[in-house]
């Protein structure tokens, strides 16, 4: 009788045995190709909680049952950031757990005002591009809009197109003249070093945290040499909740945030943390300094560098516009530029934002 745990018995098995594989790679991706995610998750405060209270999350509406009530909730609902999350983990399983690069994510949009505790999520994607890369022969490039539904009612919650890099069964070969060939690179090394600086003489902080006082800002900023932005004072040093628990409990299962001999041979070194993370962890510093009352919707989502456990992630941001007519009387739209960065001041996400900020109450 074999003894499988005899360590070199083990070791011939262990070179003999195929290994039964997880993912996709670029090959298996064709565009209009329709995928239903097998698992779902039901979206509880237990979660959203953990996960607002790690990433420094602590507006009250989605605390505190009253807090809740003068935003129009019955009780807390879930945070939006935790939704886009539990949209995006069930999918890495059939998109992207081969690894590569989240490249970034484009046309995020909440359909729905106030997601409740208890609602059961179903999660669908479309293939919506392929392309080859020109500068990573071993990788393509797939393009995906992702839906998270209600699954009792049919309606969609939330909805957004991601791209990343995938690794190919077989390395590619490229000469640059493929139309659908392109160099896309999250790699921070790509910027020159001598870029140039070309920033305005004065950088403007509002006055207060409502609506009016972003608008001011910017009316003080027009006509001059000024712009509009300013860092946050938090940080939040990522730990192994962070990097690991994080995103295991949105059943997103990429090796990248948890297995360290997968990772031991990779740019990093380490497992590197959900980019969900990260920029949910910018976006709590930010939103600290507003009255947020309604998420609307984000564009041009990047990932520019690893973050990884002993990293402390600090937010700035870029005040772009005021629009006083759009939203209910109660409040105005805001759009924001976000960057987080590290201690030692590497950006390691952007992303444009649109909110509804409260106004100033008597």
């Amino acid at each position: 009788m074999t003894d499988w745990t005899d360590p070199e018995t083990f070791g011939a098995a262990l070179d003999r045995a195929d290994v039964r594989e997880k993912g996709n790679y670029f090959e298996d991706f064709d565009e209009g190709e329709h995928i239903e995610h097998t698992p779902g998750l039901r979206l509880t405060r237990h979660g959203n909680e953990q996960w607002m209270s790690q990433t420094l999350n602590h507006d009250p509406a989605y605390w505190r049952p009253d807090a809740a009530n003068t935003r129009g909730f019955d009780k807390p609902p879930i945070h939006p950031d935790y939704l886009l999350a539990c949209v995006m983990g069930p999918s890495v399983e059939d998109l992207s757990e081969k690894g590569g690069y989240f490249l970034g994510r484009d046309d995020v949009q909440y359909h729905e005002h106030g997601v409740a505790p208890g609602t059961q999520l179903r999660v669908e994607s479309t293939v919506t591009a392929t392309q080859i890369s020109s500068s990573r022969p071993a990788y393509g490039i797939v393009t995906w809009e992702s839906k998270g539904i209600d699954a009792n009612s049919g309606e969609v919650l939330v909805s957004y197109e991601r791209t990343n890099m995938i690794p190919r069964r077989e390395q590619a070969a490229t000469d640059g003249g493929d139309s659908r060939a392109t160099d896309d690179s999250p790699d921070s090394s790509d910027r020159t070093a001598d870029s140039v600086v070309d920033l305005p003489e004065t950088f403007l902080t509002p006055k207060g945290t409502a609506f009016e006082h972003f608008q001011e800002a910017l009316d003080r900023a027009a006509g001059q040499d000024a712009t509009v932005a300013y860092q946050h004072e938090r940080g939040r040093t990522m730990d192994d909740v962070m990097v690991a628990t994080l995103p295991l409990a949105t059943l997103n299962t990429a090796r990248q945030h948890h297995n360290a001999a997968a990772m031991a041979d990779s740019p990093s070194s380490e497992p590197v943390a959900y980019g969900d993370v990260t920029r949910s962890v910018a976006l709590g510093h930010a939103r600290s300094d507003e009255q947020t009352y309604h998420e609307l919707r984000y564009e041009d989502e990047r990932f520019h560098d690893f973050v990884t456990a002993g990293d402390t992630v600090f937010g700035f941001t870029h005040v772009v516009d005021a629009d006083g007519d759009r939203g209910p009387p109660r409040a105005g739209a805001v759009t924001f530029e976000h960057v987080a960065f590290t201690g030692d001041r590497r950006p390691v996400y952007s992303g444009t934002r649109t909110a509804l900020i409260d106004r100033t109450r008597d």
